[in-house]
């Protein structure tokens, strides 16, 4: 291991940390909807999708590459301006992690080594054409990809499956999503995993710990993989219950077609070294997967409240890296008030999560109102023959005793 000085331990230990918030805030991309129809119990689930993390750290450095070599010059880095990044990164995580919001980890962390970059040596030492090519433009692109993909694998799953056994059917399509779920995983760690092992080894190069366009050392692969596998075996319960409940209800065969879109997106990206957002493709394929289904729906309040966390991930961590780093600017003390301050509302945050618990035992609860186009949609478009769809709850006018509902029946 390298001779590190205090502040590039502190980096790597601030990076290893965001990678836990990475794995906890991430686990309802590979298993929300695995839980959500009932094919693996929340605790394995999330046991599986730590286990294939760490497996997946270990395949691919592409995505590490461009994030230590690409995205920001190197020679105008120093180590307080990764872990402002971090900072800002871990803070806009665990914020989206208490609203329930599945914003992308990759963006905030992007966001803050940009806005940290920005603060320390100016617009010229951001690579602009990395920036939109390799981030925005997968950011936009990769939620539209999966969830095409996933609608029309929706529908054609429904389809051929037209004249199976119901029951036959179903088991098999949890067989398969249990699978495609662990590819997602597997995905994950591979794309997620490498962006701080990059940010680690950009923080070494920094540093003048390892010769510049170095690939990330093996504790560094390691380190990552562990940290991020732990935080998604503690699982992002807030997070996997609007995935899995909230955005819309999912059959079996749903979740087979949202998780194999969503997987083959992302290890395609991964291969390429683009630096794709995971939440962005598993959610984009989740509502495609509602979208294929007849009588299935997308809750568009939900949606509409992820969209516009998507819009601000950016923005918001460059922002609060940007002054993270000018406090760091005053020395040795700056650093230590910037510890001192992410500590405390990380710690703040924990605290009013706690007011409202949600884990394994309530999962799959949700307090998602249907809204009133999802519930005319649903009581007017028939479902496909040979399925059924479960009770979609109508409001109740004022003063009423009991809320009405209304069923569709095969």
């Amino acid at each position: 291991m390298e001779n590190l000085s205090l502040i590039l331990a502190i980096v790597v230990v601030t990076a290893l940390a965001f990678d836990f918030t990475n794995g906890f805030h991430d686990t309802a991309n590979a298993m929300a909807t695995t839980i959500s129809t009932g094919a693996l119990k929340p605790k394995v689930a999330v046991a599986m999708s730590a286990v294939l993390n760490l497996v997946g750290a270990f395949l691919s450095v592409e995505v590490a590459n461009t994030i230590s070599k690409g995205l920001v010059d190197e020679s105008g880095i120093r180590p307080e301006v990764i872990f402002a990044a971090l900072v800002g990164a871990i803070l806009w995580n665990l914020l989206t992690w208490l609203v329930g919001l599945p914003s992308s980890s990759s963006h905030a962390l992007m966001g803050g080594l940009v806005g940290a970059t920005i603060a320390s040596a100016g617009m010229g030492a951001v690579h602009g054409d990395v920036l939109v090519t390799k981030v925005l433009i997968p950011a936009i692109a990769a939620p539209l990809v999966a969830g095409l993909a996933a609608m029309f694998a929706t529908r054609l799953t429904y389809v051929m499956g037209r004249k199976a056994d119901g029951k036959a059917s179903a088991k098999g399509y949890r067989a398969g999503q249990i699978a495609s779920a662990g590819l997602v995983s597997l995905a994950h760690g591979t794309n997620d995993a490498q962006k701080t092992m990059g940010i680690i080894t950009l923080a070494l190069v920094a540093g003048g710990s390892l010769a510049p366009d170095s690939d990330p050392p093996m504790w560094v692969i390691l380190s990552a993989g562990v940290a991020i596998a732990l935080g998604t075996y503690l699982g992002g319960w807030r997070i996997i219950r609007t995935m899995g409940k909230g955005l819309t209800d999912l059959q079996p065969q749903q979740g087979f077609a949202a998780q194999t879109s969503a997987a083959t997106v992302i290890l395609a990206s991964s291969h390429l070294g683009f630096s794709l957002s995971t939440t962005h493709s598993v959610s984009g394929s989740v509502m495609g997967a509602g979208l294929g289904r007849k009588g299935g729906v997308v809750r568009w309040s939900t949606a509409t409240r992820m969209f516009v966390a998507w819009g601000l991930t950016l923005p918001a961590a460059a922002l609060v890296a940007a002054l993270a780093e000018w406090v760091t600017g005053f020395g040795s003390w700056g650093t230590a008030v910037v510890a001192l301050f992410l500590v405390g509302s990380s710690a703040a945050i924990w605290k009013v999560s706690r007011r409202e618990v949600v884990d394994h035992t309530n999962v799959n609860d949700t307090e998602e109102p249907a809204g009133v186009v999802t519930t005319a949609i649903a009581m007017v478009t028939p479902p496909p023959a040979g399925t059924a769809t479960a009770p979609v709850a109508v409001p109740a006018p004022a003063g009423a005793a009991e809320p009405a509902a209304s069923q569709a029946t095969a």
